[in-house]
């Protein structure tokens, strides 16, 4: 069994009437990229400050790094590091006076070189931080939350903003802190990223976890696989719904339908279609993405 960074359990945080946090239970493994979804509203942020020591809970048992948070000490918390959404740095300093200064803070930190290095600044050291682009400040804010060597990091919203190359670079980046061997905790709107990034995910709707695992698991999960092709002249859609075993529907002259079973349920097809001589075309099967059961999980009325 892996070392556990985070455990939460039955985990409530209420503002007055409302219960932003409903009774929530999840572990971190050390060493691992954690990814904690959500849309807007969902108590990601309460809980993750929570996590931080920086907000109370009103029930619940959470322990981080073995201890809890609502008791933090100045040596625990040098053992994590923050990346907010938003943060500014000093403008007017450069990215080494920067990460000197923060180094300053701490017994131990790591080499500022070494850590300019990691986050892909190196080019950067001596330019003002005020001149970079966005995508190089937020490489900055990286390094500042890894100058104190922290155990865990908790990377809130990392690439919002950025264009698709500068996020690919991030990516890098933060496969880069796993291979150090430290815990991240990651919160993104980017299921891709996610999806890329993290060995497990949680995804939480309205204050509740709604599910858990690997991304890989959910994105073949309840869902289940679309078959999709355009419809045959001749044919009609209850023919097809015999034959595919699921409900069909059709959009213009393309139907579509779900299925636990892809592989039988292409054979029945394919079989029916050769023994009557026409042909699926666009015949496109695709697994459904974790970006798909994340709507589906979280839209108003979603599965639960």
């Amino acid at each position: 069994m892996a070392e556990t960074a985070i455990s939460v359990a039955g985990l409530r945080k209420r503002y007055g009437s409302h219960e932003a946090v409903r009774g929530i239970d999840f572990e971190v493994a050390a060493g691992e990229v954690f990814g904690f979804l959500g849309t807007n509203g969902a108590g990601k942020t309460t809980t993750i400050e929570i996590l931080e020591g920086y907000r109370g809970r009103t029930a619940g048992e959470v322990s981080v790094l073995g201890v809890d948070p609502a008791r933090a000490t100045r040596a625990w918390r040098a053992r994590i590091g923050l990346v907010l959404q938003e943060s500014e740095a000093d403008p007017l300093l450069t990215v080494r006076e920067t990460l000197d200064l923060f180094a300053s803070f701490f017994g131990s930190p790591r080499p500022v070189d070494e850590t300019i290095d990691l986050v892909g600044l190196a080019e950067q050291r001596g330019a003002r931080v005020g001149t970079l682009s966005g995508g190089q400040k937020r490489r900055v804010d990286v390094a500042v939350a890894l100058i104190g060597d922290p155990d865990l990091v908790f990377l809130d919203e990392p690439t919002t903003g950025f264009d698709p190359s500068a996020r690919r670079e991030s990516w890098n980046m933060i496969d880069g802190l796993k291979a150090l061997g430290k815990t991240v905790f990651l919160t993104t709107h980017y299921m891709d990223e996610a999806q890329h990034l993290a060995d497990r995910v949680t995804i939480l709707r309205a204050g509740e976890i709604v599910a858990a695992g690997r991304p890989e698991q959910l994105g073949g999960g309840g869902a289940g696989t679309v078959v999709r092709f355009r419809l045959p002249e001749g044919v009609t859609v209850e023919d097809v719904q015999a034959h595919a075993g699921a409900p069909v529907e059709l959009s213009g002259n393309e139907v579509s339908f779900r299925t636990p079973t892809p592989q039988h349920s292409l054979y029945q097809l394919i079989g029916w279609a050769e023994r009557e001589g026409f042909e699926l075309g666009g015949l496109d099967v695709r697994r459904p993405s974790l970006e798909d059961v994340f709507l589906e999980l979280t839209q108003e009325g979603g599965a639960r």
